[in-house]
């Protein structure tokens, strides 16, 4: 969020439009502009531009006969989806947090969202004095960094389709594409991707993906820590956690085994 804007200073008429929406959830039946604009003390003209947005957004639903409004399904959309991501965080945490303290690394756990962007829903540190600090909430091009290759496995896209994505990724000392590509497919076989210091140089990146039922991407599961305190065969030892806890929590959301990869 920029710094110069305040929680003293809300959008006016982000907080209108929440309002209305709460009051249409609040109400047992359907109701007016005229209503809604005296009760919640609206212009008329203000509050009607609002209803007509929210219902164009599938929040609100108009009934022409009657002109009235009541809420819509598009609340409960919001409303699983916030659901969803609580219920994933909750339960993650305690992988990452295995994560975290057998290997002393920071353990991340990353949501697909809309706009090929992944959030940062969850972390666990270790006790190491020094680490890698990530806040909760970080978004990132959907497939950047080692999560991103995990990402590109399993997305369908085809070589032109990635390529055009991979142009627009931005590295610090980032992989000529065909060394991605080549990458990308390693994913598919061993069912983990490392990133060696491409994306922050320095630091080396594990991550396995969560896979829902047509084995698209939904999650990915990442393990952060400094390039120096990670060799070889910790990393590979990393990378097989990753994936099998991966592929626990793929079964837990689909009730299904995942047979994507291989170790």
């Amino acid at each position: 969020m920029p710094s110069d804007i305040s929680p003293d200073k809300p959008v006016g008429a982000l907080v209108s439009g929440l309002a209305v929406v709460r009051y249409l959830a609040a109400s047992n039946s359907p109701v007016g502009v005229t209503r809604i604009a005296r009760d919640l003390e609206l212009n008329s003209s203000t509050c009607f531009n609002l209803l007509k947005t929210l219902v164009h957004e599938g929040l609100v639903n108009f009934d022409d006969s009657t002109k009235t409004y009541t809420i819509g399904l598009g609340v409960v959309e919001l409303a699983k989806g916030a659901l969803e991501q609580s219920a994933h965080v909750r339960m993650v945490h305690p992988i990452l947090q295995e994560i975290a303290t057998s290997h002393r690394v920071t353990a991340t756990l990353w949501h697909r969202t809309r706009g090929e962007r992944v959030i940062l829903l969850d972390r666990a540190d270790n006790e190491a004095t020094i680490r890698v600090h990530m806040s909760i909430g970080q978004r990132l091009p959907m497939y950047i960094a080692a999560l991103g290759r995990c990402m590109a496995a399993y997305s369908g896209l085809d070589t032109d389709q990635l390529r055009e994505r991979f142009e627009k990724l931005r590295w610090e000392k980032g992989p000529t594409f065909e060394v991605y590509l080549a990458e990308v497919e390693q994913v598919r076989k061993r069912g983990y991707a490392v990133d060696h210091g491409s994306y922050v140089e320095g630091v080396t990146t594990v991550s396995a993906a969560v896979l829902d039922r047509e084995d698209l991407p939904v999650m990915a599961i990442s393990a952060v820590g400094f390039s120096g305190q990670l060799d070889k065969t910790a990393i590979k030892d990393l990378g097989n956690l990753l994936k099998a806890r991966a592929d626990r929590v793929s079964r837990a959301l689909t009730g299904r085994a995942q047979s994507s990869a291989v170790t």
